[in-house]
């Protein structure tokens, strides 16, 4: 690992140590957009920018029990997965790659929501695979899944942020790395919890090019923000009660400080309107949502 690597993995595990007392609830929210019924983009601002925190934070204003009512699994079952479990950092990831296509490939971490890396998150993976890139979904909960909120709670809370870290800048140098992918441009999409962390790898690793949040507790430091290189999308409900829309509107305007380049969607949608397993599933905004991100990922990660 880099000297700058460790460094920065170091700033980051302090910072996320501090985030975490105050991430209680995940989610996000936004601010009824100017036409509740469509997104609409709050900046899209080319420029340059990196840096800090998730796990309990994700409650934003949110007390446990009003987090834990926000997710509920509907039981539906995923289709069969097609990629295959490798090693990253000491823990089990699934790996999925497009199918016919050779290296190098764009390679894209897939960092799951708070259940864990399940089948549904799989199931995001192989879908990812098919758009050509090399999906690597990560494990932060050391191989367990979470079938009620109790159990995810409980599973987000004992997260080592530095442990988490380390295991998303190992997944980082595997796509770059390995002789099946040579990624040349990376990304990182996660939901929730994920989304969270999807804004923490942009915030310490400079080589990434793109990084999609979905829902996920955000940073509204402009100055922890200045590091990140990576361009951001983000995707957010407004009927989300875990992030308020003044978060948002914040984590745009600091990012516009910062000079990162990004784009902000929002949705008339609540907490999780992306995840088919769960009752407050959104498919008009969760498909609306996926094209925006297809497109983005396009252009930064596929794009000759």
């Amino acid at each position: 690992m880099r000297f700058g690597k460790l460094e920065g993995l170091l700033r980051s595990a302090r910072a996320l140590a501090a985030g975490l007392s105050v991430f209680v609830a995940v989610g996000c929210g936004g601010a009824p957009s100017p036409d509740a019924g469509s997104p609409t983009p709050a900046n899209t601002t080319p420029a340059t920018g990196q840096t800090t925190s998730p796990a309990e934070g994700m409650m934003g204003t949110l007390s446990e029990e009003s987090f834990k009512a926000l997710h509920q699994l509907t039981g539906d079952k995923a289709p069969a997965p097609r990629g295959e479990r490798v090693t990253i950092d000491g823990t089990s990831a699934y790996l999925s790659l497009p199918k016919g296509k050779t290296a190098p490939l764009p390679g894209l971490i897939v960092i799951h929501e708070w259940w864990g890396l399940n089948e549904h998150i799989q199931h995001w993976t192989d879908r990812l695979a098919e758009d050509g890139y090399a999906a690597l979904a990560v494990d932060l909960y050391g191989g367990k899944t979470a079938k009620t909120p109790d159990e995810a709670m409980a599973m987000m809370k004992a997260v080592d942020n530095k442990k988490a870290m380390a295991t998303l800048v190992a997944a980082h140098d595997f796509l770059e790395k390995d002789p099946r992918i040579q990624a040349k441009r990376t990304g990182v999409i996660g939901w929730c919890f994920g989304g969270a962390w999807s804004l923490q790898l942009a915030m310490h690793e400079p080589d990434l090019d793109a990084s999609v949040i979905y829902y996920g507790h955000l940073v509204t430091e402009p100055a922890e923000l200045k590091p990140i290189k990576a361009e951001i999308l983000g995707l957010f409900g407004n009927k989300d009660q875990a992030i308020p829309p003044e978060t948002v509107n914040a984590f745009d305007a600091a990012l516009t400080q910062a000079g990162v380049p990004h784009t902000i969607y929002r949705y008339d949608a609540q907490h999780a309107f992306a995840n088919p397993s769960q009752p407050r599933y959104d498919e008009k905004s969760a498909a609306d949502a996926w094209d925006k991100v297809r497109a983005f990922l396009r252009k930064r990660l596929a794009s000759e």
